[in-house]
């Protein structure tokens, strides 16, 4: 994932709800591939989040180095102005980004 180059937009938009399930056939199983996604792509931020201020960190800080720190301060800026996961998600999924599979339609259980 490259949230960087996401052309995804900040804010929520209106959209149609017929896009959502004409791929899955099934508006609901549309909202769980989101949701899902949602998640995958809220972790991966997290955990690159987490990489970039671990490199700032050091075992001896005192209080006026943690509230001056700009490095900090700008990295969390910048995550703050990105768009949110889920709206990531609804991006990717529109675009035909996302794969995902139902175990259960490919068996012939459909329930």
């Amino acid at each position: 994932m490259d949230v960087k180059k996401s052309k995804t937009e900040t804010t929520a938009v209106t959209r149609q709800v017929d896009l959502f399930y004409k791929s899955t056939g099934n508006i609901y199983e549309s909202v769980a591939i989101l949701s899902k996604r949602a998640n995958q792509i809220s972790l991966e931020m997290k955990e690159e989040l987490n990489k970039k201020i671990a490199e700032f960190s050091s075992a001896t800080d005192n209080l006026e180095e943690v509230f001056e720190n700009r490095e900090q301060i700008e990295i969390a800026r910048y995550y703050e102005r990105l768009p949110k996961p889920s709206l990531m998600a609804v991006q990717e999924f529109l675009t035909e980004q996302v794969y995902f599979r139902n175990p259960r339609k490919e068996q012939g259980n459909e329930f």
